[in-house]
């Protein structure tokens, strides 16, 4: 490829990822992605003769299919979808006057079902924390806000003090999209925040100060990766020997609510799901464990 083109198809994909930021307020991870996505095809395409913009729909089945091979379905189905909504940009600017994605079939997902703890599992994930210790207190606190909210890790860590409001038992949440949501914390999270706000907070931050209100030993607000080491170490400790997802409380928040009969609505509110088709496979996790015990506990099962 040459110097030109390469440079015309960086500032090409850079315009739309400008564009849907602004339209659509979406996450730096989400724009990443779709850069890669993006940048990943036009190197592709260098090397068979074609660009971004004059690529034929031909060319396209033949990147999709080298792509197939190489990756995994859902991986493909992304890239897809990236494309779909780059040509959709292009359309609207007048740089092409066609799609080529149209009419091209995405390959077919099987929804894998969310790994989750039982409500047993869980408290002895939450105990497993020294609440003794300023640390231990402070992971105490995180434990019960994530299963009592389901909230996503990403929303947990980066909570500010004054988005929680321990009088009322709540706590305003920016989600996905900049979207906001008011979530309740039940009494035994805020039993456990209030202990952490008042003995432990003050003794980690020594005098520092800090908008966050989970942090670390240096004042500043816990990773992502940290709070997940955590989680992981917490698990052993609590002879958990599954292998976790990072959204394993959120998991467990929403399949322990509709086990206890919560409305499907009201948990998709509260996780912060845009479409209710998203939260439905928390009904097909409570599901398979409800066949479960009836195969364990009933006479004919």
């Amino acid at each position: 490829m040459s110097k030109d083109n390469k440079d015309n198809n960086t500032v090409t994909i850079e315009n739309f990822l400008d564009v849907i930021w602004t339209e659509h307020g979406l996450s730096q991870n989400t724009l990443s992605a779709y850069r890669c996505d993006l940048q990943g095809y036009a190197d592709w395409l260098s090397t068979n003769g074609a660009t971004l913009i004059d690529v034929t729909r031909e060319q396209l089945l033949k990147y999709i299919a080298d792509v197939s091979k190489k990756m995994q379905v859902r991986t493909s189905a992304r890239k897809l979808s990236s494309l779909r909504r780059f040509y959709g940009y292009l359309l609207q600017q007048g740089l092409r006057e066609t799609d080529p994605t149209t009419d091209i079939d995405a390959p077919k997902l099987d929804q894998p079902l969310p790994k989750t703890l039982s409500e047993s599992q869980i408290d002895d994930l939450l105990a497993a924390p020294d609440v003794a210790d300023a640390l231990g207190l402070r992971d105490r606190a995180m434990l019960e806000t994530l299963y009592a909210t389901g909230l996503r890790v990403t929303e947990l860590i980066s909570l500010p003090v004054n988005q929680v409001n321990l009088d009322a038992g709540v706590i305003r949440v920016m989600g996905k999209g900049s979207k906001e949501r008011l979530v309740p914390l039940g009494d035994e999270a805020v039993h456990w925040l209030n202990a952490y706000v008042k003995k432990s907070r003050p003794d980690i931050l020594n005098g520092r100060v800090s908008d966050s209100l989970f942090i670390t030993q240096r004042g500043k607000a816990i990773s992502r990766q940290g709070f997940w080491y955590l989680v992981k170490r917490y698990a052993v400790k609590a002879g958990i020997h599954e292998s976790l997802s990072p959204h394993v409380l959120r998991h467990a928040f929403a399949t322990h609510l509709l086990n206890h009969g919560a409305d499907l609505r009201v948990v998709q509110l509260l996780l912060g799901h845009s479409s209710l088709s998203t939260t439905q496979i928390y009904t097909h996790v409570a599901t398979e464990r409800l066949k479960k015990l009836h195969s364990v506990h009933h006479p004919r099962g």
